[in-house]
């Protein structure tokens, strides 16, 4: 049994996760200025932006759990060199001057994810709906191609 999922929770970070491409900048809560601190502003929301990736045999399938967000606000693009780009932006509340806040959680700002997609996927062919707050991108695989099996007979 592995030290390293009980660790994490049973679960990977997208830190370690080799498939994710999202910047992460570990000096961006420190108060000196980092040489990434317009990537860290630009993708605040970034860390409450959760990506679930499941592989079933007919496709990837994509579930990112954006509450509060319209479908109109979020953007999902397909690069080239198979990349899959969700990025979009979390509004601030407006603010009345009689309000008095007590705790302020709920993250605001843009937020960007990237992964690399792997050589089956269907670039041409990737699907996105939003129910509930939930964004769901559906990339459908490669069928792989089963040989041809021929029976030879055996003469003698």
């Amino acid at each position: 049994m592995s030290i390293i999922p009980s660790f994490f929770g049973g679960r990977r970070s997208s830190i370690f996760d080799p498939f994710s491409l999202d910047i992460w900048d570990p000096f961006k809560d420190f108060p000196i200025s980092s040489s990434s601190d317009h990537v860290s502003s630009e993708t605040s929301a970034l860390v409450n932006t959760r990506v679930d990736w499941k592989e079933t045999p007919e496709a990837h399938v994509f579930k990112a759990d954006l509450p509060g967000i319209k479908k109109e606000e979020v953007k999902v693009e397909v690069e080239d060199d198979r990349i899959l780009q969700i990025s979009g932006e979390r509004n601030v509340e407006k603010e009345d001057k009689n309000d008095t806040w007590h705790r302020v959680e709920r993250s605001s700002g843009k937020f960007t994810r990237r992964f690399r997609l792997p050589e089956n996927a269907k670039m041409d062919q990737v699907k996105a709906a939003m129910e509930n707050g939930v964004l769901t991108i559906t990339v459908p695989k490669e069928e792989v191609k089963k040989p041809d099996v021929k029976s030879i007979e055996i003469s003698g």
